[in-house]
């Protein structure tokens, strides 16, 4: 995806980004390369494809979800920023918190946010279930999103906790989307989500199938969850 087919893309479904936005997705993309010799951020490096896959992709949950309030949003297990980071650059009113368990990713979102001059921007380096259970940010959150990074069992023990009652969790996934569902529909239950919309669509160009799960936080998670690091993984909700 070139940049000129980035920018009308996303016009035309409704977010028109200004020379700035550009600018700073283009800053994006050459401190993403950079650091990327650095240190290993993504295996994805030609421009084409980090608009499509990193950048165009994040911001998809932008075509299902309205995102122009100053909501607050957690971004769990970011990684080089996605979905988050493209995110705030389109919504520049959002209060974004990224949560990450490796230093060497935060010390890299750090340099990001401040070279492309991004406000309330906050970065924690912690695992999703020891940040969870901290009281200043359990169920504070008006949005908490994630992209790929476990399967959906886990994905919700790591996320909803952090949901706000009456919040969204918002969960960007592969083609594998409707098993991780079937599989995920009892921990949604346990922590107090209700699934409300589905989206399915193919990414352009490549067509590859995405889906996005919005889940509504109807109920307050219970005190026990998330449980301590490593067990949502090795022993998922079901």
């Amino acid at each position: 995806m070139d940049i000129a087919l980035f920018q009308s893309s996303l016009a035309e479904k409704g977010i028109s980004l200004s020379p700035k936005q550009m600018d700073q997705f283009d800053l994006y993309y050459r401190l993403l390369v950079e650091w990327n010799e650095k240190m290993n951020l993504t295996s994805i490096t030609d421009e084409k494809e980090v608009y499509l896959k990193h950048f165009y992709d994040s911001i998809s949950a932008a075509f299902y979800f309205d995102f122009s309030k100053p909501y607050s949003l957690c971004d769990v297990g970011a990684g080089a920023g996605f979905p988050s980071i493209p995110i705030k650059i389109c919504f520049p009113e959002l209060k974004v918190s990224i949560v990450d368990s490796l230093q060497k990713r935060i010390t890299f979102l750090t340099e990001l946010t401040k070279q492309l001059g991004l406000e309330n921007v906050h970065l924690h380096h912690d695992r999703a279930e020891t940040f969870g259970q901290t009281s200043e940010f359990r169920e504070s959150y008006d949005l908490v999103t994630a992209r790929a990074v476990a399967r959906l069992s886990v994905l919700s023990e790591l996320c909803l906790p952090l949901v706000k009652k009456d919040g969204f969790f918002i969960a960007m996934k592969g083609a594998a989307a409707q098993d991780e569902l079937e599989s995920g529909k009892k921990a949604l239950q346990v922590l107090g989500g209700k699934l409300q919309q589905t989206h399915s669509f193919e990414l352009p160009i490549e067509n590859s199938e995405r889906t996005i799960f919005i889940v509504e936080k109807q109920k307050n998670t219970p005190k026990k969850y998330p449980r301590k690091p490593g067990t949502p993984n090795k022993l998922p909700l079901k």
